[in-house]
C-alpha cells in the first residue's frame, strides 16, 4: 500500500535549488530583517510556517513548539516529513539541500505546495546558517532520519536513527522536527524569544487554519498553551470585538474564483474604532494591498446600494464615504492563492501587489453582501443606522476642525498662550513636555533648556477619548491647545511632516492619579494621532517617587521597590526619605535633574508592536464594560506601567 508521501508525489524530485547559502552569515539583516530579538522570533516563525504549509497542503494537523531551558527552540509537525532521498543533480539528500542551500525547497516547483506562507520567507536554510547548532529529524515510512549542523555546516551525512536514539522525542507517526539554538554571534542582543510575540503569531495561524492544532510548551516558565479554533476567522472576529457590543452576528463570506480563495468575516460594533486584519496564505499583510482595496470598495458599494433602498432622501442626502463606514468596523480579509503567483511590495512582504486579486475580492464580497442584506434586513438596518450616525458626526467634526484651524490662522502664530515654545526650529532637535498642572508647568518652564525644550501645561484630568467622536474631542480646550501646539493636525488633516517636535513627552505625577492622566493622554494619541506613536515620537517621563536626604547629600528613588532596597541598605544611617506628592512639589532644579535633563533622565518610548493587543488593552481600560476592566486591573495590579 502506498504511503502518505508516495501518494502525494512529494520526494527528492520536488526539491529545486536557486542559490547557495554563503552570504547569509555575512549579511544576516538582509535575510532575517533584524538581528535583535525580533530576528530570533522571525527564525522560529520560519520553522513553524514549514509545518503550517504542510497543513495548508492538507497533510498536517498538529504543530508542537517547545521553548527549551538550554536556549534551543524545537518545532514538531505531523506532516509528510522533508524528503530524504538523494537529489541526482547534487548527489545529496533532499533534507541536506533544504537545510544548507538558500531557496532550496518544495515550494519552488509546481506540485509539492500549491499554497504556501513560507515561499517568500527566508526558509529553514537561513535559520540553520544563523544557528549555533541545529538538529533536523524526519520521520517517513516508519524510519527516523537525522542530520546535525553547526552554523549551517553539516556534521555528517543524513543517517537513519536506530530505535531509541532519536534526540527530539518524535511524537508523531510522520513529519519533521527541527531544534535550533540561535547563534549569539549573530543575535548579540539576546537569543531569547519574545513570548507574547510568539503566542500572537501562533494564535493568528490557528484562526486561519481551523483544523490545525497548536501546542506551545515553555519549559523555562513551565507554561503550556494550546490553540485550536473550529470557527476560523469568525472566532477571530469575536476575539477582536471582545469588550465591545456587536451589532449583529459575523457576516461570513467564502468563495473561490480564478484560482483565488476568498474568505471574509465582517462585524460592526458600537465603538468608534476600525479594526481590520488582512492575510495572504497566513502572511499578515499589515500594509494591506490589493485584496484589502477590493474589500473596501465592495463594502462601500454594497452599503450605499442598500442605504439607497431603505433610507429616505431626507436621511440619505449623500453617499457614505469610506471613512463613514470605518467607524466600528471589524473585519478579516483572508486570501489563499498559488504561491508561485504571489507578488509582494517590498522585502517585508507586508503588502500584496497582485492586481488581479482586487477585482476577484471586490466581485465576491459585493455580490455576497448584497445577498446578505436582502436576506437579513434587520442586521442591514442596524449597520446603516450606525453608519448614518458616523456620517453626521464626521460632518460635525469637519466643521469643528475647520473652526480650530481658522481660529489658529486668525491668531497669527496659531500657538496657545500657555505654550512656552523653544528656540530651535528643527523638529528633530526639539521636544515638548506635556505637563500636568500649572505649578509643575511653572517649575518646568523655569528649569528647562529654552533652546530645544517646549512646555505645555494642561491642568487636571482630560476627556476619555475612547468614548467620544473626534468632534467632541476637538471641542475640548485642552485638546485644541495640544493639537495646535503639536502642529501635525488631526484626523483626515493629519500630516506627520508638519509635527513641530520629534519628542513628545507626557510628564505626570508618579502616583495613581498621574498614571490615570497619563493613560488618558496615551488613549488620545493612540486613537487620534496614531502615526505619532507608530513613528516613535511619543514618550513618557519617569519622575521619582521619593527623595532621600542626609545633610547636603540627596538621592532620588523612582519606585517603591527602590525605596525598600535603599532602606535595607541604609536603615541605620538616619536618612530622611520624603515622598513627592506631585511634580508641583519639585523646584525647577529638582525637576531638571530628575526628569528633564537628557543626561540623567529616564524616558519610556511608547511603541505599538501589536495593534490588536493595544486596541484590546485600551478598550478594556477605557471602555464602558466594567467586568473586563476589573479583571485586567486585578491581574496586573503590580504593574507600574502600561506596556503597549
Amino acid at each position: 500500500m502506498a504511503t502518505k508521501d508516495q501518494q502525494s508525489g512529494y520526494d527528492g524530485s520536488s526539491i529545486v535549488v536557486l542559490e547557495g547559502l554563503d552570504p547569509v552569515r555575512k549579511r544576516p539583516g538582509m535575510y532575517i530583517g533584524s538581528t535583535s530579538q525580533r530576528g530570533v522570533n522571525e527564525s522560529l516563525r520560519e520553522i513553524i510556517d514549514n509545518g503550517v504549509d504542510e497543513a495548508l497542503a492538507g497533510f498536517a494537523n498538529n504543530i508542537h513548539i517547545v521553548v527549551e531551558k538550554n536556549g534551543y527552540l524545537t518545532v514538531h509537525d505531523d506532516g509528510r516529513g522533508i524528503p530524504v532521498d538523494k537529489v541526482p543533480k547534487y548527489n545529496k539528500s533532499a533534507l541536506e539541500l533544504v537545510m544548507t542551500m538558500l531557496h532550496a525547497g518544495g515550494k519552488f516547483g509546481q506540485g509539492a505546495y500549491k499554497i504556501s506562507g513560507g515561499l517568500h520567507g527566508v526558509g529553514a536554510s537561513v535559520v540553520n546558517a544563523l544557528s549555533e547548532h541545529l538538529i533536523a529529524e524526519v520521520k517517513r515510512d516508519g524510519k527516523i532520519y537525522r542530520q546535525e549542523y553547526h552554523r549551517g555546516i553539516p556534521e555528517k551525512p543524513v543517517a537513519i536513527v536506530k530505535d531509541g536514539e532519536g534526540k527530539l522525542n518524535f511524537p508523531f507517526e510522520s513529519g519533521t522536527a527541527i531544534s535550533f539554538k540561535p547563534d549569539a554571534e549573530i543575535f548579540k542582543e539576546t537569543i531569547e524569544i519574545n513570548d507574547q510575540y510568539l503566542y500572537k503569531q501562533v494564535k493568528d495561524r490557528a484562526y486561519l487554519i481551523p483544523k490545525l492544532k497548536f501546542r506551545i510548551e515553555n519549559l523555562k516558565t513551565n507554561e503550556k498553551t494550546a490553540y485550536y479554533f473550529e470557527g476560523g476567522i469568525n472566532s477571530l472576529i469575536r476575539d477582536m470585538n471582545k469588550g465591545k457590543k456587536s451589532l449583529h452576528p459575523p457576516i461570513y463570506i467564502h468563495q473561490t474564483a480564478e484560482n483565488i480563495e476568498v474568505e471574509v468575516s465582517i462585524q460592526f460594533n458600537d465603538s468608534l474604532i476600525e479594526n481590520v486584519h488582512s492575510y495572504v496564505n497566513v502572511i499578515n499583510t499589515v500594509e494591506g494591498g490589493t485584496h484589502l482595496t477590493g474589500f473596501r470598495s465592495a463594502l462601500t458599494k454594497s452599503i450605499n446600494t442598500y442605504a439607497n433602498k431603505v433610507l429616505s432622501e431626507k436621511d440619505f442626502k449623500e453617499n457614505f464615504s469610506g471613512n463613514d463606514i470605518k467607524e466600528g468596523l471589524s473585519a478579516v480579509v483572508y486570501v489563499k492563492m498559488p504561491s508561485n503567483d504571489l507578488q509582494f511590495e517590498g522585502q517585508t512582504k507586508s503588502k500584496l501587489g497582485n492586481s488581479e486579486v482586487q477585482s476577484v475580492v471586490q466581485n465576491i464580497v459585493n455580490s455576497q453582501l448584497d445577498i446578505y442584506f436582502e436576506e437579513n434586513p434587520k442586521d442591514g438596518r442596524e449597520i446603516i443606522g450606525k453608519i448614518l450616525l458616523a456620517q453626521r458626526a464626521r460632518m460635525a467634526a469637519k466643521a469643528a476642525k475647520d473652526a480650530v484651524l481658522r481660529k489658529g490662522a486668525l491668531e497669527g502664530s496659531a500657538l496657545p498662550g500657555k505654550l512656552a515654545d523653544c528656540q530651535e526650529k528643527d523638529p528633530a532637535k526639539s521636544e515638548i513636555f506635556i505637563v500636568e498642572g500649572d505649578s509643575a508647568g511653572g517649575s518646568a518652564k523655569s528649569g528647562r533648556n529654552r533652546k530645544n525644550q517646549a512646555i505645555l501645561p494642561l491642568f487636571g484630568k482630560i476627556l476619555n477619548t475612547e468614548r467620544y467622536r473626534l468632534d467632541r474631542v476637538i471641542g475640548s480646550d485642552k485638546f485644541k491647545d495640544l493639537i495646535v501646539a503639536l502642529g501635525s493636525g488631526v484626523g483626515e488633516q493629519f500630516e506627520l511632516s508638519k509635527a513641530r517636535y520629534h519628542k513628545i513627552i507626557i510628564m505626570t505625577d508618579a502616583d495613581i492619579d498621574g498614571s490615570h492622566i497619563k493613560t488618558l493622554y496615551l488613549t488620545f494619541f493612540f486613537r487620534h494621532l496614531t502615526p505619532l506613536v507608530e513613528n516613535g515620537l511619543v514618550y513618557v517621563a519617569v519622575p521619582p517617587l521619593f527623595k532621600a536626604t542626609k545633610g547636603k547629600v540627596k538621592q532620588y528613588l523612582y519606585t517603591d521597590e527602590d525605596k525598600e532596597k535603599f532602606s535595607k541598605e541604609h536603615g541605620t544611617e538616619n536618612w530622611n526619605i520624603q515622598r513627592f506628592k506631585g511634580l508641583g512639589e519639585m523646584n525647577s532644579e529638582e525637576l531638571w535633574e530628575t526628569t528633564m535633563n537628557p543626561e540623567t533622565r529616564t524616558l519610556k518610548r511608547i511603541m505599538v508592536d501589536d495593534a490588536q493587543i493595544a486596541d484590546e488593552t485600551f478598550t478594556m481600560l477605557m471602555g464602558e464594560e466594567v467586568p473586563p476592566r476589573k479583571k485586567f486591573i486585578t491581574t496586573h495590579a503590580k504593574m507600574a506601567e502600561l506596556d503597549i
